[in-house]
């Protein structure tokens, strides 16, 4: 438990110790949330949807931990240039307590960020529908956090250097952002529609449908198949992070 413990601070105070990581991060959050939200509020309350505002802030948060989950998980590849994984590696100390030190890391700075985002959501106007929800909507942040720490450290574990950055970038998480629902309404989109189908095998579209559930009050596949499917998924793929980490070769 000491080298989890170990490990988890040193992520946590490596972030905490970037202030400006934690400032610009939000570049990109506020970027959706302030032209979409406000730009495409009008035709979005024409419609007859309502706050477009309202309806995207949950996706932007779910973004930000899913990108800050990712990342810290590709992390690994740098500390392998660097040298500090075969460091720690060759530590007396078995490889599942690092993989899971650095996941519980990565996990809490995206939960931190998340909050981040949430923070400046509610001062830009953003208003839960009801606020004994809240804890629903944070639950589901962490299990947004949970399961994609996993996938960055498989694929940080899998790869050899930052040259397949852009790879990751163009062909997964942001695919997997865009396909979530995030920025537009799935029960919109009738049961037969290809771009549904093909959300509702996106793992971040069920943990944001639980956000909107938690913050908004509404949901597209209901609370309870977003909490089953999130948590099958994160114990999923946080065992396939703990196999391929196993796996590296130093």
């Amino acid at each position: 438990m000491s080298a989890i413990y170990i490990l988890w601070l040193r992520e946590v105070k490596r972030y905490l110790r970037s202030p400006m990581q934690m400032i610009g991060s939000l570049g990109q959050p506020m970027l959706y949330l302030l032209v979409l939200g406000f730009g495409l509020g009008p035709v979005f309350a024409r419609a007859g949807n309502g706050s477009y505002f309202q309806f995207v802030a949950p996706g932007v948060i779910g973004m930000s931990v899913l990108f800050t989950a990712i990342f810290s998980g590709i992390g690994i590849i740098w500390d392998r240039q660097f040298g500090f994984l075969k460091e720690t590696l060759v530590a007396p100390v078995p490889r599942i307590a690092i993989m899971a030190g650095r996941t519980l890391g990565g996990s809490t700075i995206a939960i931190f960020q998340g909050l981040l985002v949430t923070t400046v959501c509610v001062i830009a106007g953003f208003r839960p529908a009801h606020f004994y929800d809240i804890p629903v909507a944070l639950s589901f942040m962490i299990l947004i956090a949970i399961l994609f720490s996993g996938v960055g450290v498989a694929i940080g574990s899998s790869l050899q250097d930052m040259q397949a950055f852009p790879i990751i970038m163009n062909f997964l998480v942001m695919p997997i952002f865009f396909l979530s629902g995030a920025l537009f309404p799935l029960k919109d989109q009738g049961h037969a529609s290809v771009l549904k189908i093909i959300a509702s095998l996106d793992p971040l579209t069920y943990g944001i449908d639980g956000m909107r559930a938690g913050l908004l009050g509404s949901s597209v596949f209901g609370i309870l198949t977003d909490l089953v499917v999130m948590v099958a998924l994160a114990l999923v793929l946080q065992t396939f992070g703990a196999y391929r980490f196993s796996k590296i070769e130093i």
